[in-house]
């Protein structure tokens, strides 16, 4: 079993660029509405909402990826400009090392090594 998270966005095109640049994650389909990300064996969707009433955008999804290698991300990112090296929180009191950032539509990605 596996689960990919879809999150909002309010424009697909923009938000494939920032995710490819800042992210690594690469469009391998996407159209107006819809758009579906990967890298490595990881997936990410992304769904268009209008952000009115009847259609929220609402924002503040989040998303923890896990990984067993946590320092070459941490310099892909720093690299990227994605995340600054202060944002980089080693051996935290629940027991992981990890950095988040926010994408364009405020959700929430947080790449996290557990402690063993």
């Amino acid at each position: 079993m596996y689960i990919i998270p879809v999150l909002p966005s309010q424009n697909i095109a923009r938000d494939v660029l920032w995710y490819e640049k800042f992210t690594g994650f690469k469009a391998t389909w996407f159209d107006d509405m819809y758009a579906i990300l990967k890298r490595d064996e990881l997936c990410i969707h992304l769904q268009w909402h209008a952000d009115t009433k009847e259609d929220p955008l609402l924002g503040g999804s989040v998303i923890r990826i896990f990984t067993r290698d946590i320092d070459a991300l941490v310099k892909e990112f720093i690299k990227r400009s994605t995340i600054t090296e202060d944002k980089f929180r080693k051996n935290t009191e629940w027991g992981t090392h990890e950095f988040g950032f926010y994408d364009l539509n405020k959700n929430a990605i947080f790449i996290v090594q557990d402690l063993e």
